[in-house]
């Protein structure tokens, strides 16, 4: 399994990754963003066995924030993470019940996502961990490029390292060189569980509409997806309307 591609190209691609961007020193406490998805699985893994690998020590501790749609979820990764070893820790709200209000009605996905950032950044200060570590990968980056100009009015994405509140945590995003097909192939050789996301949004989202029209057009040339990657580290401002 340790010599498959999928496995090599992880392992190559976070490698540059967390080198391009400098995002892991030695002595860290990171706090991996756990959402039952495949993505966080395959970050919290190659970042566990990656420390086995290289001369520098980090602490991991994933934290999942439940949104309270379903207790059986938080259950099924508490088993996963004990018989890996993985120290998890559940922090148990109702963001997503209070982002589906009907107040709210208009943009779940925000709210929730607003509120979930929130509560990592306190937990992450609670145990004196100065990195969240997300499951960001090479698609949702442009992905959200492009909800950001159709939803948002504005050019701008995810990056792969940003830093918040004057440089008192750094969000990192190691698998951004990552294209989601590999992942798939990986958490199916690796066995990770397979949960169903208890959101009631989670087929109908604007980020799902972008995703099949995406699609779409990468099916049209197989050079787009790269391209349009490229694109957003080589912006010619000379030609935009600024």
């Amino acid at each position: 399994m340790h010599h498959s591609y999928p496995y090599k190209a992880i392992k190559r691609y976070v490698g540059k990754a967390l080198h391009h961007y400098d995002m892991i020193a030695d002595g860290d406490k990171i706090l991996v963003g756990l959402s039952g998805g495949i993505d966080s699985f395959t970050l919290l893994w190659i970042l566990n066995e990656r420390k086995k690998r290289i001369l520098i020590d980090y602490d991991l501790i994933a934290v999942f924030v439940d949104p309270g749609f379903d207790d059986q979820f938080g259950k099924k990764l508490e088993t996963y993470c004990k018989a890996n070893e993985f120290h998890l820790i559940i922090d148990r709200t109702d963001h997503g019940l209070q982002a589906h209000s009907t107040e709210n009605r208009e943009n779940p996905c925000f709210l929730c996502s607003r509120l979930r950032r929130k509560r990592l950044f306190e937990i992450a200060d609670k145990y004196g961990c100065k990195k969240i570590a997300l499951g960001h990968h090479k698609d949702d980056i442009i992905e959200t490029f492009f909800m950001n100009i159709c939803y948002s009015g504005e050019i701008g994405t995810m990056v792969p390292s940003q830093s918040f509140f004057k440089g008192k945590f750094q969000i990192i995003r190691p698998l951004a060189f990552i294209e989601q097909e590999t992942i798939n192939r990986f958490a199916k050789e690796t066995g990770f569980p397979i949960l169903t996301n208890p959101c009631p949004s989670a087929n109908s989202s604007k980020r799902s509409k972008i995703k099949s029209l995406l699609t779409e057009l990468y099916k049209s040339n197989k050079k787009i997806k790269g391209n349009i990657f490229n694109s957003m580290s080589n912006v010619n401002t000379e030609y935009l309307l600024i």
